[in-house]
């Protein structure tokens, strides 16, 4: 069984900006939205730290913010989180996976996208090695 965090979040509606610049931050640690303001990551230290500094800005913003860890009781229910993080991360791979095989390409920009998406890849999706060698042999072919 996981362990998970909850980031439960409220912000104020105006200005619009304050909920934007969070919900961007949420986006790119890769979590996923439960409900309304429910935020959900797979527990391990980088999350915990990443999730208490989220809490630290929202109150900072003048928001509110809880932040939970706990287990799923329902297997099926991990089983289908779990499916929602690595559906996403699979799907971000294979578009750079596609961007790998148009040319011209820009090999800085992917390679940046790639440790953006590795970053998000809690559960080590096989796809990762495959673009990670793919960006390898790109950048051989280009320095021959």
């Amino acid at each position: 069984m996981a362990v998970w965090l909850l980031l439960l979040h409220k912000m104020p509606a105006h200005p619009s900006a304050r909920r934007v610049y969070i919900w961007r931050k949420l986006q790119r640690l890769g979590a996923v939205l439960l409900h309304d303001a429910v935020w959900v990551l797979p527990a391990n230290s980088r999350t915990r730290e990443q999730f208490q500094w989220l809490v630290s800005e929202i109150t900072e913003l003048r928001g509110e913010a809880f932040l939970w860890q706990g287990q799923l009781l329902q297997g099926a229910q991990e089983d289908a989180l779990i499916q929602r993080f690595t559906t996403r991360t699979d799907q971000e791979y294979q578009k750079i996976l596609s961007a790998l095989k148009r040319t011209p390409r820009d090999l800085t920009t992917l390679s940046r996208r790639f440790q953006q998406v590795q970053s998000q890849d809690y559960f080590q999706s096989p796809l990762a090695d495959q673009v990670r060698q793919t960006l390898v042999s790109a950048r051989e072919g280009v320095t021959r």
